[in-house]
């Protein structure tokens, strides 16, 4: 990946395309390429509960690695944790970097995603791996909880 955390570069022009096509937006819309770099290295890594490698990954595994490595951020590891370091927003506010918290099995926010734009997350799908669904998707949508930027408390870039 170029840059340093927190800078945003330009994305690889194979990078945008692919991403734009997914995402439904301008090749232009694209602009962080630290971020698209970082979901294209995770892209299909098997979901593995407490993983932290291309060998599998969890949910909140992915939101801590993904907020360290592409903004500099560091974020707790657990997503029960998570929550507490969000700042909540309304949904039509969300920004790109974002944390979007779902209440699965009936337990409160049991799990995270993070906001790209256009209404798509990226997340740890136990079924799936690492995937970018649309947020208002009905299978995940029905559980979507709560989203909102992580608090400048934390260290944050202030997206």
């Amino acid at each position: 990946m170029r840059g340093e955390p927190g800078e945003v570069v330009k994305p690889n022009g194979d990078i945008a395309s692919k991403y734009s096509d997914i995402m439904g937006v301008s090749k232009s819309d694209i602009e962080n390429g630290r971020l698209y770099a970082f979901i294209e290295q995770w892209m299909g890594t098997p979901y593995k509960f407490g993983g932290l490698d291309r060998d599998g990954i969890d949910c909140s595994g992915l939101a801590y690695l993904l907020e360290q490595q592409v903004y500099g951020i560091t974020i707790p590891r657990m997503t029960s944790k998570q929550i507490t370091v969000i700042k909540r927003k309304y949904e039509e506010d969300l920004k790109e970097g974002d944390l979007v918290f779902f209440d699965f099995d009936g337990k409160q926010f049991s799990h995270v995603g993070i906001y790209l734009q256009n209404g798509y997350v990226v997340h740890a799908s136990s079924r799936r791996g690492v995937i970018i669904v649309k947020l208002r998707d009905p299978s995940l949508y029905k559980y979507f909880s709560r989203g909102g930027s992580v608090n400048d408390a934390m260290g944050s870039t202030g997206n």
